[in-house]
């Protein structure tokens, strides 16, 4: 494993661009030019183990299924293959444009995707409070038909941006892959892992047990990569800086924040929960866990966060 090995926790809403770019080949497209910033890294001697998020995509399959079962009569697809969905087609889709881009550059190394599954407590609250946006936004006009269509989804509204669907959110306990991806790590490669979270399991008397839920990424990929030991977590999102009173006339981005000022900041009501506050959360997880430094920016500045100060940057 290298020594400047580095966590890219990538979020699914930066992969859907807008209304307008929500096809799977929108999405790839929007892989792509993520992944050149990440190659950046890689070109200067990082090694990176890669997350993302899948709240978005995880709605698009639901919607799906639910379509396809009024329609047709066809099978519901239970949420947590859901997760195991985009795992691997996310996934795919970011290994094969790391391994192309390498290749491209001429460097060395190969990025490979590990199917992750994480445990939970099957008594966590979350189950009983959904609270984890999935899928598109919808605006007021919408809003009607949409309760009638799917009666039994709990809407709220996100940041501002509108109304998304929400489901069980269970805190993340243990990755079950680990051993596997520290091998990988070990062995060279970039890895791909923790996908949307990762598949939330029990552990049963006959073995592990999928749960219908979905983890928050930037709390699973905050576990994880305090376990790998890594020194850096960059959290990737729509945004180049985090801010306070988000959305406001008076709105002020951070460029540096110590753990006792997010703290502050948090109690005062900043940021969103579904939006940034996880994101906040899961940074000072990792940083009380022993990690060194989380960077919060958007795709087009990681390199720039790195190198040159860009982004929001929070240390202990």
């Amino acid at each position: 494993m290298k020594e400047k090995l580095v966590f890219i926790a990538i979020g699914g809403n930066s992969l859907i661009k807008s209304k307008d770019l929500q096809t799977v080949e929108d999405q790839h497209h929007a892989i792509r030019n993520t992944i050149r910033h990440v190659a950046d890294l890689i070109e200067r001697g990082y090694q990176v183990l890669i997350s993302h998020g899948n709240g978005p995509q995880v709605g698009f399959i639901m919607r799906r299924s639910e379509v396809a079962r009024r329609e047709t009569g066809l099978h519901l697809v239970p949420l947590v293959n859901v997760v195991a969905d985009t795992q691997g087609s996310i996934g795919y889709q970011i290994q094969q444009s790391l391994n192309n881009e390498l290749a491209t550059k001429g460097i060395a190394g190969q990025c490979v995707t590990v199917v992750t599954q994480v445990l939970v407590d099957k008594d966590d609250p979350g189950f009983e409070n959904p609270n984890k946006p999935v899928g598109e936004f919808f605006d007021e006009a919408q809003l009607a038909d949409i309760r009638r269509d799917y009666p039994d989804w709990t809407l709220v509204q996100d940041a501002g941006r509108g109304f998304r669907r929400v489901v069980p959110s269970p805190e993340p306990r243990e990755v079950v892959e680990r051993p596997v991806i520290e091998s990988l790590l070990n062995s060279g490669y970039h890895v791909v892992a923790v996908g949307g979270g990762g598949m939330p399991v029990m552990q049963t008397d006959k073995g592990l047990e999928g749960l219908d839920a979905v983890i928050d990424k930037d709390l699973a990929s905050s576990l994880l990569a305090g376990q790998m030991g890594v020194g850096l977590l960059i959290i990737s999102t729509a945004v180049e800086q985090v801010a306070l009173n988000f959305g406001k006339p008076d709105q002020k981005t951070i460029s540096k924040m110590t753990v006792a000022e997010a703290e502050r900041y948090i109690e005062e009501g900043h940021f969103a929960p579904g939006s940034m506050l996880p994101k906040i959360q899961a940074s000072l997880r990792f940083l009380k866990g022993g990690g060194e430094e989380v960077i919060i920016t958007a795709p087009e500045f990681i390199k720039d966060a790195v190198i040159n100060g860009k982004g929001t940057h929070i240390v202990p």
